[in-house]
């Protein structure tokens, strides 16, 4: 990759290009950027991370970032990693991971059911997420992610079936892990399946968790995601993950609802 990076790294800080930003705030990330790069920081060598949850505490801002880790219990076999997001030394992002130890275990047949792989993105709709007249022409959503809708999905309301790609690389010119590619694809999954319009209502995640069964492979990740909202202000999208080799774990965002 030889495009303009998602992050700059700059004196031991993490410095967002125009390519982090989202679509509630020109001036706040898009919460797969800061999601993708926290998840490099938690991942060790000889372990799969199999669960990521990220607690947004304010808008992450389009400002110099810091990532902080704690190992906050360790083991041979099971470990619980903490990580702090900070801007200005302000906590704006919290996530805690668990690695689980990498061995072969020999499994009987019954206990991995065959998954036929999905329909790769080859066979899916390049489209561009739906930017309102006069917004930033970059943010993550528009030139940090190739998107393309499978089946009869697209940008209209409802359930969703979407492959995303990074279109450049995460931090400098280095190649983002396959972890960070789940982290960064799986924080759309209220955008890509939202029921409401974007231009009157706000629908935004208060927190993402991700669990794998498996460790992803490859550059792409496919969301099969749905929205479901109360009229008491909050709701729920779920999603399920996949790689070009079949299904990989589940993620889900709790929503804030509200009228603009």
């Amino acid at each position: 990759m030889s495009a303009e990076p998602i992050f700059a790294r700059r004196d031991g800080d993490f410095v967002p290009t125009g390519h982090a930003r989202g679509p509630w705030d020109p001036d706040a990330l898009h919460g797969g950027a800061p999601a993708a790069l926290v998840a490099e920081a938690v991942q060790a060598e000889g372990f799969s991370v199999v669960r990521l949850t990220f607690e947004f505490l304010a808008p992450v801002p389009l400002a110099p970032l810091t990532v902080v880790t704690e190992l906050a219990r360790g083991g041979r076999r099971l470990q619980l990693v903490e990580a702090e997001m900070a801007a200005a030394g302000r906590p704006v992002l919290r996530c805690r991971a668990v690695r689980v130890r990498r061995a072969e275990v020999a499994l009987p047949a019954q206990a991995r059911p065959a998954a036929d792989a999905p329909a790769g993105p080859e066979h899916a709709r390049e489209q561009r997420f739906p930017a309102p007249a006069g917004a930033p022409v970059e943010g993550f959503h528009l030139t940090g992610m190739e998107i393309r809708f499978a089946g009869a999905t697209g940008f209209g309301p409802g359930p969703a079936r979407v492959w995303f790609r990074l279109a450049r690389p995460l931090v400098d010119d280095a190649a983002p892990s396959p972890l960070a590619r789940v982290a960064a694809a799986a924080d759309f999954g209220n955008g890509v399946s939202a029921v409401l319009d974007w231009s009157r209502w706000i629908f935004v995640n208060t927190d993402l968790t991700v669990q794998l069964h498996r460790e992803p492979i490859g550059e792409w990740v496919r969301l099969d995601a749905r929205t479901v909202l109360e009229p008491t202000g909050i709701g729920l999208a779920s999603s399920a993950l996949h790689d070009e080799i079949g299904p990989l774990g589940l993620s889900a965002q709790s929503l804030y609802v509200a009228e603009r």
